[in-house]
């Protein structure tokens, strides 16, 4: 998600909204991580706090095929602008609840004029390159696997290292595309998708080097964070990253007392006495 363009805040101790971009529908019934003792890391100890004060969800269901189309139009943009292209999509080119639903979602978007398919998701930003993804995915979906359903087998039950890279084989499929895939459809304990706001925060608070990249921040919080907490670790940060720990203006660079996570964080890059805020990477 790009830092310029995040969406509405909500306040703390919300329930998690019932759409999430990279994920489907929502089952807030399911809930994890509650009664499990005292943190073993800082990073356990942060996502606790997280789970305290958004919500604890576990993930799992999503038909894996358009789980796969609305994380990739999810890509570089906001929930607020993707969605409606998804609603676009699913609206000329179907899909459903039953199986036979996603498979007539991926043949009818692997057998869409490009041009349409483009216009039709131009909210979701890159739309000709976005088009060009998932209609290459679809066409991937059905001639290797010969339905949607087939490939939403596999993405559950398949080993989880080679899902992972057989999803990171698919042109324009990188490693968040990839693990919200794995998260979310296949239900996966131990998968923590990094985007924008994991990278950024992760670093700031100090759970991974400053300068480590997407996937060193993945290795680090997959590392400590127990498995059934990845998951809302994954979407209750990017909630802390839209309320309270922008890029531009965290709520520590006017008060550190401001931010719930205060006590549990380094402010790598941030500085109240001379209000800078740069990266990570860039800090002193």
């Amino acid at each position: 998600m790009s830092d310029d363009a995040e969406a509405d805040r909500d306040g703390p101790g919300q329930v998690e909204p019932a759409t999430n971009i990279a994920g489907g529908e929502t089952d807030t019934t399911r809930v994890v991580g509650t009664d499990d003792g005292d943190p073993e890391t800082r990073a356990e100890a942060v996502v606790d706090r997280l789970g305290d004060l958004y919500w604890r969800t576990a993930y799992g269901g999503t038909d894996a095929f358009e789980s796969l189309v609305r994380t990739i139009l999810s890509q570089n943009t906001s929930d607020q602008a993707s969605q409606p292209a998804h609603d676009a999509l699913m609206d000329l080119y179907g899909g459903g609840e039953s199986p036979d639903d996603a498979t007539r979602l991926a043949e009818s978007l692997a057998a869409a004029d490009r041009s349409r398919l483009a216009e039709t998701i131009s909210s979701a930003g890159l739309y000709n390159q976005k088009s060009e993804v998932i209609q290459s995915a679809a066409e991937w979906v059905i001639e290797a696997y010969g339905s949607a359903d087939a490939f939403d087998e596999y993405v559950r039950t398949g080993d989880p290292d080679a899902v992972r890279d057989t999803l990171l084989s698919i042109k324009g499929v990188g490693p968040k595309t990839a693990d919200c895939v794995l998260l979310f459809a296949g239900g996966r304990e131990g998968v923590f998708p990094v985007d924008t706001h994991v990278h950024r925060i992760a670093r700031r608070i100090g759970l991974a080097p400053a300068d480590a990249d997407h996937e060193t921040v993945r290795e680090h919080l997959e590392r400590d964070v127990p498995p059934a907490k990845c998951g809302f670790g994954h979407t209750a940060m990017i909630q802390f990253g839209r309320e309270h720990c922008t890029a531009r203006d965290p709520a520590c660079l006017d008060d550190p007392e401001a931010c719930p996570m205060a006590d549990l964080c380094d402010r790598v890059g941030v500085y109240p006495d001379s209000g800078e805020v740069v990266d990570p990477s860039e800090a002193e």
